[in-house]
């Protein structure tokens, strides 16, 4: 990375670097992501992922899936008689979240020497993979994508968390891009998503003024 990139990621909090990865290994992450959903089984799975009820919605599928590769719905992906609106293909809304430990191409594509230089360039010490996700943005169907951080669901003391995202096709605002708010990551958490003691989870608020970092709405 160049010293004007650093700069402009530290006082922003985020940096586009177009042509990071090749169109080759996106298209391998493509295939095999495609591959997964074909082989992976519905019956009797019904976990939604959603971020504006994650405390209702967080079951223990979604819970316990730090360790696994399993597959989140979309909101509404379902009749009132537990049957799918549409294909399995286009009902789901990711796969995670250990992709990068137990997925051969997932791997491969997350423990590249660009990542390490990147990672190494931003001043990160001793980098951990903590989580992987493959996120659909399926069309005419999905909630709303609320305004978040991602220290909120991966918290770390110190705050340490960073994360690449990878627009593996053209990513623009039509059709489901990231959004995020420049300097945001200065101005402190805003909550913790935390484990219940009585079990479930609930969510900690610090401050409920506006997000600091959003996605766009899917194309409905």
């Amino acid at each position: 990375m160049t010293s004007d990139q650093i700069t402009q990621y530290e006082r922003d909090g985020f940096l586009v670097l177009p042509n990071f990865v090749s169109y080759a290994a996106c298209d391998r992450l493509k295939a095999r992501a495609e591959e997964l959903v074909r082989e992976f089984d519905p019956a009797g799975i019904v976990s939604i992922f959603s971020t504006r009820e994650q405390t209702r919605t967080s079951d223990d599928y979604f819970l316990e899936s730090g360790d696994k590769i399993r597959f989140f719905f979309e909101e509404n992906a379902f009749n009132s008689d537990g049957a799918l609106r549409q294909s399995k293909e286009q009902s789901i809304n990711k796969i995670g979240h250990a992709l990068h430990d137990l997925d051969p191409a997932f791997d491969e594509f997350s423990r590249t020497n660009q990542i390490q230089q990147l990672v190494s360039d931003l001043g990160i010490e001793n980098p951990l993979l903590l989580q992987s996700m493959y996120i659909f943005k399926q069309p005419r169907i999905g909630g709303e994508v609320t305004c978040h951080q991602d220290a909120t669901f991966l918290y770390t003391e110190p705050l340490k968390v960073v994360g690449l995202w990878f627009a593996l096709e053209d990513a623009t605002i039509d059709n489901g891009c990231l959004w995020a708010i420049p300097g945001g990551h200065k101005a402190g958490l805003k909550s913790r998503f935390m484990r219940a003691e009585s079990g479930g989870t609930r969510l900690e608020v610090f401050d409920d003024s506006p997000g600091r970092k959003i996605t766009c709405n899917r194309l409905k």
